[in-house]
């Protein structure tokens, strides 16, 4: 992980007079929370993580190239959307020069085609509806550039890092809520973090994809929630 994002989020903490607090993330948000206590274990209570992430290369390859099985047709607009010598390499690395290209029509297209895609490996699950946020152009940009700007470092974690390393979460309550139908993140790394993890419960909500917009992510997400809220209160 960058040192300068989890070195922000503890000089947050101190600027607050904060000694411990809990720590929630989802997708992305995940990896950074993880990587967060797994460095300042001592300031964190709890945890309460969804759509679990590690950032690894394989995950970034998975969403980027193996999503397309899933998706043919969009992946394909996708691929396609960078130079054609470039569509056998990293296509994170490819929209990354993209949207930092002198051409300001070249950088809105590249951050228009990947939140296209980001919008479409998410839709996995009954009733998805598209996000928003991504009719906004300068989140557009914003967003792609972060994502591919981390994506391409692998959050600067080593291969397996937050796994390896869960082990300094030990008297942690923690709990994992994850979507079965989370194929863009599948359910076998929330389900790794919980084998490694010996304080955290996992959650696997049927039906629900990536993010909150299933009722039961967001009803499982709460109830966890009020539950660590409550003094001597258990998993």
């Amino acid at each position: 992980m960058a040192p300068a994002a989890l070195r922000d989020i503890e000089q947050l903490r101190v600027h607050l007079g904060i000694d411990k607090w809990l720590v929630l993330g989802g997708s992305w948000g995940a990896t950074l929370g993880l990587a967060y206590a797994e460095t300042h274990p001592d300031h964190v209570s709890e945890m309460v993580l969804f759509s679990v992430t590690n950032t690894s290369r394989r995950e970034v390859d998975w969403v980027t190239r193996d999503m397309g099985r899933v998706f043919p047709a969009e992946w394909s607009l996708f691929r396609d959307g960078v130079p054609a010598e470039d569509r056998d390499g990293s296509l994170v690395e490819a929209y990354s020069r993209l949207l930092e290209d002198p051409d300001p029509l070249v950088r809105e297209q590249a951050a228009k085609d990947w939140c296209r895609w980001e919008d479409t490996h998410v839709a996995t699950h009954p009733n998805y509806r598209p996000d928003a946020r991504y009719k906004d152009p300068h989140f557009r940009m914003v967003f792609a550039r972060l994502v591919t700007h981390y994506w391409r470092h692998a959050a600067w974690l080593e291969d397996g890092a937050l796994i390896r390393e869960a082990g300094k979460l030990a008297g942690i309550r923690g709990a994992l809520v994850h979507g079965r139908l989370d194929i863009s993140g599948p359910a076998d790394i929330a389900w790794h973090v919980a084998q490694a993890w010996p304080d955290a419960e996992l959650h696997l909500i049927d039906e629900a994809g990536h993010g909150t917009g299933h009722p039961g992510m967001v009803e499982t997400v709460l109830e966890v929630l009020d539950r660590f809220a409550r003094p001597g209160s258990a998993l």
